[in-house]
């Protein structure tokens, strides 16, 4: 469960102060499927970075399984993000000079995973996303869709309860961002994360079970999307 409690969160520009998210509560329930929408500026991914504790709010409180997040310092918040959340980026953010399996050891490396565990971990995970014969590829050598599908294969290969996604399709063409949509999606039901993604797209947000919109600070449940198919 991801509790936020009144949670407030501003930036000082020049002379003035900027409210980006105004006393914002909502209780996120484990297994559930969230697109957060709204207009760029508006603190989707300062949401993002509030709930996995990159960033701390200036009131209010933010829970992650009875964690209370607002009460622990920078170094607890980093060890306790290595093992309960898992990040997909808009521009990959895989590091360059590793091949792809050496990209997918990283985050088991950082929460100790025996070596032996963690190379048959990141084996069934490349046949997961049908990489398996890429893993001494370097991410220059892959297609943007590829790197992306990498991507959701980091962030889930540590088993984390939580997975954060920001516009994890918007720098693909539309048939790879479908298919990186719906394995990102498939993968997180199947082990039962919580999955919570920052998107524009109408697209995304029809699979969701909910949506949240920011506006003027605020967060409002509205009914999710519905395609309209037969």
């Amino acid at each position: 469960m991801l509790v936020l409690e009144h949670v407030c969160k501003s930036y000082r520009e020049a002379r003035t102060r900027r409210v980006v998210l105004d006393d914002v509560s909502l209780a996120i329930p484990r297994g559930e499927f969230v697109a957060v929408m709204g207009r760029s500026g508006t603190g989707k991914s300062t949401l993002l970075n509030l709930i996995s504790g990159i960033d701390v709010a200036d009131s209010g409180t933010i829970s992650l399984d009875d964690t209370d997040l607002s009460a622990l310092g920078e170094r607890e918040r980093t060890l306790k993000r290595r093992h309960a959340v898992g990040f997909v980026f808009q521009f990959f953010n895989l590091i360059p000079t590793l091949s792809v399996a050496e990209n997918l050891m990283l985050p088991l490396e950082l929460i100790g995973t025996p070596a032996g565990d963690a190379r048959e971990r990141v084996a069934s995970m490349l046949h997961r996303v049908d990489l398996a014969s890429r893993g001494e590829s370097f991410p220059d050598r892959l297609s943007g869709g590829e790197q992306q599908r990498v991507a959701v294969a980091r962030a889930l290969i540590h088993e984390p309860d939580l997975v954060l996604a920001d516009e994890p399709t918007g720098n693909l063409d539309a048939e790879s961002g479908r298919s990186v949509l719906a394995l990102l999606c498939d993968m997180s039901r199947d082990a039962n994360k919580t999955l919570i993604i920052v998107t524009h797209s109408e697209e995304v947000a029809v699979r969701a079970d909910r949506v949240l919109r920011i506006e003027d600070g605020r967060v409002h449940d509205t009914p999710p999307l519905r395609s309209e198919g037969p």
